[in-house]
């Protein structure tokens, strides 16, 4: 390959001819001389940000525009470095999408799971007189658990999902690379999702915390699979009577939540009188986050009865005793007692359904909606909180 250098090239001390290609392609860089004396041939890279091939005459926009539009006042700069204490657009979207995701994952799997935990054992606790249909007797029984055994009662199990839901994707991703029907992973994942439900509704006053570990629920569900372990009931039903409602319950949810979704989404856009601003983090991700809420919120809710026979179809047999969701009130004088044994005895899918409705009526498919709503009403405010704690920034941010 043919050298470029210039025939009177001497290294460092080199000082450039008014040759344009060698004199001018690259911006002045002063040593505390008069710029004419201080056209360097051998500079250093002017722009390592761009990290793209330049051919001559050419310079990144990182390079040129630091700060503001074409032609603005940070072009005029050249390459002035930009001004400290000032963020970039893109880092402070990306600084605002990772903090608001954080706030809905973590309201959604750690503040939330108590009312998960309640709404479980409303679910399964066939005896109670309240059905706790409001998130205010919810709100007040929870209070009372939490009083009478702990603040630890309500967070029960919760590394147990956080093993659902890795199991979960997991096989998502290998299903999705052989099969077009990845939503089905929750067959997969059912005897795992079984071992998690009786961890979450089971009762620490018969626990043992000594005897108990994280990875309990593994245990459990592989025993569940195989069929190995301690014995059960012969109540219990084989894992092949659950895959219906399991399978049902997945792809009915996962197709209500997208098609809520997306018409959320699609109102926003025409409620919009002007174009979304792509660098704005509340443009960028509060609608889909609030669409995701929505979706999510109508597909509990139309999939309540569905989750709750399945919930009692899983339980059947395990031998779990529940805490009472009347109340925590000791046993004598017409009280009601602290724990109660799950004892059902349904013969499947089908069955159970007929049962729920002829004994409880159809507000027995809605046991514990009252801890639903008070669960999404949690990750509502604290998602319209961090919109607000957001702007305020912005603001303060532009201000400055």
């Amino acid at each position: 390959m043919a050298s470029r250098r210039p025939d009177s090239f001497d290294g460092l001390g080199y000082r450039g001819r008014d040759d344009p290609l060698y004199g001018a392609s690259y911006p002045l860089r002063s040593t505390g001389g008069p710029a004419e004396l201080h056209h360097h041939w051998v500079t250093t890279p002017p722009d390592i940000p761009g990290s793209r091939n330049l051919h001559h005459g050419e310079r990144t926009p990182q390079y040129d525009e630091p700060l503001g539009e074409p032609g603005g006042p940070g072009a005029a700069a050249g390459g002035d470095a930009p001004q400290p204490g000032v963020p970039p657009a893109e880092q402070l979207n990306r600084f605002a999408g990772f903090g608001i995701g954080l706030v809905s994952l973590f309201t959604e799997n750690v503040l939330a799971h108590p009312c998960i935990v309640f709404r479980r054992q409303c679910q399964v606790n066939y005896h109670a007189r309240c059905y706790h249909l409001t998130p205010f007797s919810a709100v007040t029984v929870m209070y009372s658990i939490t009083k009478a055994q702990g603040l630890k009662s309500l967070w029960k199990g919760m590394g147990s999902t956080f093993i659902v839901h890795g199991v979960t994707l997991g096989a998502e991703g290998i299903i999705s690379e052989v099969t077009p029907l990845p939503r089905l992973t929750a067959v997969v994942a059912l005897p795992f999702y079984c071992a998690s439900l009786i961890e979450t509704v089971q009762s620490d006053i018969v626990r043992d915390d000594s005897a108990s570990g994280l990875l309990d629920c593994v245990r459990e569900g592989v025993t569940r699979l195989f069929g190995v372990g301690a014995p059960h009931s012969r109540r219990l039903l084989p894992l092949s009577c659950l895959l219906l409602p399991a399978a049902l319950h997945a792809i009915l949810r996962y197709a209500i939540a997208a098609s809520i979704q997306r018409v959320v989404l699609w109102l926003h856009q025409r409620s919009r009188k002007q174009r979304a601003d792509a660098n704005n983090p509340l443009d960028a991700y509060f609608p889909e986050l609030a669409a995701a809420w929505a979706g999510s919120l109508v597909a509990d809710i139309a999939l309540f009865p569905l989750e709750t026979a399945l919930h009692r179809l899983g339980l059947q047999g395990t031998r779990t005793i529940i805490d009472a969701t009347d109340g925590v009130v000791a046993v004598g004088n017409g009280g009601s007692p602290l724990v109660l044994p799950v004892n059902t005895q349904y013969d499947g899918f089908s069955d159970c359904l007929h049962s729920i409705r002829r004994k409880e009526g159809v507000a027995g498919f809605y046991r514990g909606f009252g801890a639903l709503a008070a669960q999404y009403a949690l990750h509502g405010a604290l998602l319209a909180a961090a919109r607000t704690l957001l702007r305020l920034l912005l603001l303060e941010g532009r201000a400055g």
